[in-house]
């Protein structure tokens, strides 16, 4: 007798903007609903793996995705809790790195908060400057403190919608969060059986990571991340559009392919 064997695919998003819209007030972020009906249908669907990954602390992002059996990674990936409850940690060194790289721009982050409209985000593994309140006339202030934050320390610097993100781990970004769980899953990712969403620059590395392994990219906005990535518009529109990858709906495009044995 011949039986089907479902090959495992691991299906990875980012939250803000991409499961979320984004909204002018960062606590307010909530799923999209077709978003968090889209990933209730791919955790009971065989053969899938399915995480959110993101910026947010842990603790923030746990209390936005009431999806049972997700990966949840916080801090661009630095730390994971299981769907059974395990959690990964960075060790003590990461922990000791980044408080000391907070201590080193505390004095430019001081100028920058002196920017009318400028809200500083402590996420504890970054610090997000988020400046959709501010003025054109004002923001001309503000880019050279940031190139400044650039230039003169060891951190990361990544672009979002209207925000900035200065990842406080040097070297670390969302590619190497996606690898980990990765490593941590015993999960190949080449062959195509892995899928990120994302929408802005720091996604754009994961998205990289994930094409560089024949795997499927999709960039929530107006325009693409990353040559090679599909555009969807919105939350709305990527759930549409996973839905379909994942032959949810019972036709469309499979990601995971399914093979026949004895």
């Amino acid at each position: 007798m011949r039986g089907e064997i479902v090959r495992r695919c691991l299906w990875a998003f980012d939250f803000d903007g991409t499961l979320s819209p984004i909204v002018a007030v960062r606590t307010e972020a909530r799923m999209h609903p077709a978003c968090r009906s889209v990933l209730h249908e791919l955790v009971r669907a065989p053969g899938n793996l399915v995480a959110v990954l993101s910026s947010r602390s842990l603790e923030d992002l746990a209390s936005r995705v009431p999806v049972r059996g997700v990966f949840l990674g916080g801090g661009s990936g630095l730390e994971w809790r299981l769907p059974g409850g395990q959690k990964i940690v960075p060790g003590k060194e990461v922990v000791e790195g980044v408080e000391n790289a907070r201590t080193r721009i505390l004095p430019a982050l001081d100028q920058i908060s002196s920017v009318p409209g400028v809200d500083i985000e402590d996420k504890r593994w970054s610090i997000a400057v988020h400046y959709r309140r501010v003025s054109p006339d004002v923001h001309e202030a503000l880019v050279p403190l940031l190139d400044n934050v650039r230039r003169r320390h060891d951190v990361r610097v990544f672009e979002g919608p209207a925000v900035v993100e200065i990842l406080l781990v040097p070297g670390w970004d969302k590619a190497l969060g996606l690898e980990n769980l990765c490593r941590t899953l015993r999960f190949d990712p080449s062959g195509g059986g892995i899928v990120y969403a994302g929408d802005d620059e720091n996604d754009g590395t994961a998205m990289r990571w994930v094409l560089s392994r024949k795997g499927t990219a999709l960039a929530v906005g107006n325009r693409p991340r990353v040559c090679g990535s599909r555009v969807v518009s919105g939350p709305a529109s990527l759930a549409n559009a996973v839905r379909r990858l994942a032959s949810l709906s019972g036709s469309g495009e499979e990601v995971c392919r399914r093979t026949t044995a004895g």
